[in-house]
């Protein structure tokens, strides 16, 4: 596998960088919302993030438990299952997920008329 190597180092002394490095991919705030919220398996996120791809959740749990924001257990029997809880890491960073969620349903009308208003389609004709 091939992995992407940055052309500038990144400024991991900056708590904001440190952060978006962490929890900063599209589906993260969500994943561990749901997670905090009781889904605890990969089949349950997808059904309940229904845009993103099994392969991007899996992608982002494995970065998740690589930054130590949940923890991964495999449940024995057939199939085997695994199951995702938050770390103490993890739980602590619910604050700011729940601000996140709180501030995204306060604006969300705003943001949703903006967005349909200024971004032009690209597809449409113009004369």
């Amino acid at each position: 596998m091939q992995t992407y190597e940055r052309k500038t180092p990144e400024d991991l002394d900056c708590g904001i960088i440190v952060f978006m490095k962490v929890l900063g991919g599209k589906w993260k705030p969500c994943i561990v919302d749901l997670i905090y919220n009781g889904i605890t398996r990969p089949s349950e996120m997808h059904r309940q993030l229904p845009s993103a791809t099994p392969r991007v959740i899996d992608m982002q749990l494995r970065e998740l438990e690589l930054h130590g924001l949940v923890c991964k257990t495999i449940q024995p029997g057939f199939p085997l299952r695994a199951d995702y809880t938050l770390t103490k890491m993890g739980r602590d960073i619910m604050p700011i997920v729940t601000a996140m969620d709180i501030w995204g349903r306060n604006n969300g009308e705003y943001v949703k008329e903006v967005t349909q208003t200024t971004i032009p389609n690209k597809f449409s004709v113009t004369e």
